[in-house]
């Protein structure tokens, strides 16, 4: 019986340890971090704001000057959303889209950037 008093003791006394060391390893790289300075803000690749000269059938619906990818993405989901043409995961092409997405009636929002990126050329 004193044999189980003292095994629990010495567990208690082992936590008690483990738990102050990492107190303080928190508490020191909590110092290191300060001490290290301000996180620098993060710049986009300026290849992300490339523009692209989009083509007839795509300048239809994103307008005819030259965006960068991300634009020109971002005005298809706002025609898209506009006109109801989206069921979940899929979007079904009206007149304007059929030729963008290869003549097919609907496709994947995956499959819509390999469609995309074909009617745009680097200006």
């Amino acid at each position: 019986m004193a044999k189980k008093k003292a095994t629990k003791k010495s567990a208690k006394k082992a936590t008690k340890k483990a738990t102050k060391k990492a107190a303080t390893k928190k508490a020191a790289t909590k110092k290191t971090a300060k001490a290290a300075g301000p996180k620098k803000k993060r710049t986009l690749n300026p290849a992300l704001k490339a523009p692209y000269t989009p083509s007839a059938q795509l300048a239809e619906i994103v307008g005819a000057s030259p965006l960068p990818r991300q634009e020109v993405v971002s005005k298809l989901w706002k025609y898209i959303k506009k006109n109801g043409l989206q069921d979940k995961q899929t979007i079904n092409a009206d007149e304007k889209l059929k030729p963008i997405f290869g003549n097919k009636k609907s496709v994947t929002m995956f499959e819509m950037q390999k469609h995309v990126s074909k009617h745009l050329t680097k200006a």
